[in-house]
């Protein structure tokens, strides 16, 4: 099992090499929320409108408690990154088994806390009444596995750290099939509706995680590691969360950003609820390549800057962005005119179909934004510059996004497309700004190289 060194060589073929699992990776964890989507859609019967509002609504709020554990993980990449770029692999394995002692206490935290707060979240997202019921039981029991979420993020961010993409893709692809059979099991064949999807979703965490650790076992890792490693040290969980936490938060409050959306869509009734749920899981596919980008891009920075290759980090934007704007284009293509197509897939009701291809139209032009945004945000996590990423995700989420919906939806007649075009609004503010401080960091960089050769 080789790890990717980024340090020497060719730049983009590395970059594509270790993007490609991490896209396939990504696209099963989006095939993992889904199916629960698409399942209850087809099979639900009578009741499919409900399940299909219940479980729209409880996995975007689990979803946002996977944003804040995948930010301070990121927190971890980044720095384990640094190290094994700079060869320090004795440091590198106690970064990591202090990240284990940190986010153990983290999981124990958030799950009860989103145990005891299911119905008041339920009420928050103004969930439709008649969905109220089917949308806390979701929460309840996915956050039960809340521990199984922290476990697979805590493995995907070690991995790409140290240049491996293929074990956190190994780890998905493990509970995207344990969980299809889940799904058909308790919801098809059961008829458990959005209980039977919660449960299969934390079965197959657990066995992913158990799979994913005996897979470990059998390799060898590029860092010094034992048991002895997994105690808590203040210096390298200072440091983990000092890289994190701007992360996390960014991600939490453009996530709560995004709830509030579901909130306001959620309070015009049961089929634009469900239409925009529809709509998006979807857009988590369409999304696909500039997250991978931005997660490739982290790790692969973060080796080049630890290894004092400013040069090289930058190239890889570049390339990165090129390459992903071709596919940003084909997306916004496919999304614009063949959304019908794309929403028939996760709901048979002609309105739910008809709700979300409007949504969907607005996010055509977000697929070709995020190809800038994402490459610039990975960049950005791997310089170490992560409060600027938080600064300009709250930016884009609370002076653009959440205004520019809540205005639109108090236009008559409301227009979900409208609603919609609050997120490529926000995108376009946030890549002004990511090309204003990538300007000011590369002119810092410039006088700090003169002044150094003039020494």
């Amino acid at each position: 099992m080789k790890q990717s060194t980024f340090i020497e060589g060719k730049i983009f073929s590395p970059l594509i090499r270790f993007a490609f699992p991490v896209l396939i990776a990504l696209f099963l964890q989006t095939m993992y929320g889904a199916v629960d989507l698409m399942i209850v859609g087809q099979f639900g019967g009578a009741l499919a409108d409900v399940y299909v509002s219940a479980v729209s609504t409880g996995s975007q709020i689990m979803q946002t408690l996977t944003v804040i554990i995948t930010g301070l993980a990121m927190g971890l990449t980044v720095f384990v990154g640094k190290k094994i770029g700079a060869d320090q692999k004795k440091e590198a394995g106690e970064i990591i088994g202090s990240g284990i002692c940190l986010f153990g206490f983290l999981s124990l935290l958030l799950s009860v806390g989103m145990i005891l707060c299911a119905p008041f979240l339920s009420n928050l997202m103004q969930a439709p009444q008649a969905a109220f019921h089917e949308t806390t039981a979701y929460i309840f029991i996915c956050s039960c596995g809340t521990i199984f979420i922290v476990a697979y993020n805590l493995i995907g961010s070690v991995f790409r750290g140290i240049g491996n993409s293929k074990i956190p893709l190994y780890s998905v692809a493990i509970a995207c099939i344990f969980n299809i059979g889940g799904d058909l099991l308790f919801v098809a064949g059961f008829n458990m509706g959005a209980k039977g999807a919660a449960i299969a979703t934390v079965l197959a965490q657990a066995i992913s995680v158990l799979l994913s650790y005996m897979i470990i076992k059998k390799i060898d890792l590029p860092f010094s590691f034992s048991m002895n490693y997994i105690k808590p040290k203040a210096l390298y969980i200072k440091e983990t969360l000092q890289l994190g936490i701007p992360i996390a938060l960014q991600d939490l409050l453009v996530s709560i950003s995004f709830l509030f959306i579901i909130a306001i869509v959620n309070s015009l009734g049961l089929t634009p609820s469900a239409g925009v749920g529809v709509a998006e899981k979807l857009c988590g596919f369409l999304m696909l390549v500039p997250s991978a980008y931005m997660q490739s891009m982290s790790a692969f920075v973060a080796q080049n800057i630890g290894a004092k290759k400013p040069d090289r980090a930058k190239k890889a934007l570049w390339y990165g962005i090129a390459s992903s704007v071709v596919v940003g284009l084909f997306m916004a293509y496919l999304t614009y005119f063949h959304g019908e197509i794309l929403s028939g897939i996760f709901a048979k009701d002609p309105k739910i179909i008809l709700a979300s291809t409007e949504y969907l139209k607005a996010y055509a032009w977000d697929c070709i934004l995020t190809s800038f945004l994402f490459c610039f945000i990975g960049y950005f996590n791997g310089l170490g510059k992560t409060t600027f990423v938080m600064v300009q995700g709250i930016i884009g989420a609370f002076a653009v996004r959440l205004p520019l919906s809540w205005i639109m939806s108090k236009q008559v007649p409301v227009s979900l497309y409208k609603i919609g075009l609050a997120t490529p609004a926000s995108s376009v503010v946030q890549i002004l700004l990511c090309f204003g401080f990538f300007i000011l960091c590369n002119k810092k960089l410039h006088n700090s190289t003169l002044k150094e050769a003039n020494l």
